[in-house]
C-alpha cells in the first residue's frame, strides 16, 4: 500500500473529495490530510505570512507519524510567492521528515517542461494583483502567459463555490488563445472532472492543480499512473 501525506489549507473543502474520487481508480494508494491556516488569498503581509515554513513543517511532521511515502503541499501560494518557495519548503520539509515531497506548482511546472508547453494558459480564483504576481512569476520563468481569467476572489473558502459552469467557461476564454496548455490554479478550485472533457472537447492539455499534485506525489515515488487516464492527459506522462 503506497500512502501519500496531503498538506492542506485548513479552509479547503474541494481537494480531500477530489483526491478521494481519483483514487477510487486505485487500489493500492491511500491519502492522508494534515490541515495548517489558510483562510485567504492577498498580498498583504498577514495574507502572505499564512505560508511561512514552520506551521507547515509542524503539519509534515505530523504527516510522517502515518508512515506516509511522499508529502505533498497540496496548494499553489508558490504561484504568486515565486517558484523558489516550493523548491525550499520541499528541502525542508524532506530534511524535517526524510521522506519525499512534492507540490502542487512544482507538479504542474513539471507538466508543463513535459508536454513541452511554452505559451501557457491560466485560470484561477483569485483577485487581480494576485494574478498578476502569477503571470509575472511565469514569464519570468520563460512563459509566455497567452490567456488568463480569473473570478476576483479573496476568501479561499469562497473559491470551492466556484460555478463548474463558470471554470468552464474561463477556460474556454483562454482556450482561445491557442495555448500549448492551460492550468487550473487553485487546489480549492476542482476542475478535475471538467479538465478530461474540454482536452477532448479543445485538443489542448488542461491541468487541473488537485490532479497535478497527485500526479506529483505519484511521479515521485515511480509510480504507475495509467489508472487514472480517465482524469486527464497529465496520467499518460
Amino acid at each position: 500500500m503506497i500512502r501519500i501525506g496531503m498538506l492542506t489549507p485548513s479552509s479547503n473543502t474541494a481537494l480531500e473529495p477530489a483526491t478521494y474520487g481519483m483514487l477510487a481508480h486505485l487500489a493500492d494508494v491511500r491519502a492522508h490530510f494534515a490541515r495548517f491556516p489558510v483562510t485567504e488569498i492577498a498580498l498583504s503581509p498577514e495574507a502572505l505570512g499564512q505560508f511561512d515554513a514552520a506551521p507547515i513543517l509542524q503539519a509534515a511532521e505530523l504527516l510522517s507519524h502515518a508512515k506516509v511515502d511522499a508529502i505533498a503541499w497540496n496548494g499553489t501560494s508558490a504561484s504568486w510567492l515565486g517558484f523558489d518557495r516550493d523548491r525550499q519548503l520541499v528541502d525542508l520539509i524532506e530534511a524535517t521528515t526524510r521522506i519525499s515531497a512534492t507540490t502542487a506548482i512544482l507538479a504542474i511546472n513539471t507538466l508543463f517542461a513535459r508536454l513541452g508547453a511554452t505559451r501557457i494558459g491560466l485560470v484561477t480564483p483569485y483577485r487581480s494583483d494576485v494574478q498578476a504576481r502569477i503571470v509575472d512569476n511565469y514569464t519570468r520563468a520563460g512563459f509566455a502567459c497567452v490567456g488568463e481569467r480569473h473570478a476576483g476572489l479573496q476568501d479561499n473558502f469562497s473559491f470551492c463555490a466556484v460555478p463548474l459552469a463558470d471554470i468552464e467557461a474561463m477556460t474556454l476564454a483562454v482556450a482561445a488563445e491557442k495555448p500549448d496548455a492551460i492550468a487550473v490554479v487553485c487546489t480549492n478550485m476542482d476542475a478535475t472532472t471538467l479538465a478530461p472533457r474540454l482536452e477532448a472537447r479543445l485538443d489542448i492539455p488542461v491541468i487541473d492543480s488537485i490532479a497535478a499534485t497527485l500526479w506529483g506525489a505519484l511521479d515521485r515515488l515511480h509510480q504507475p499512473k495509467d489508472g487514472l487516464r480517465q482524469f486527464g492527459r497529465i496520467f499518460a506522462l
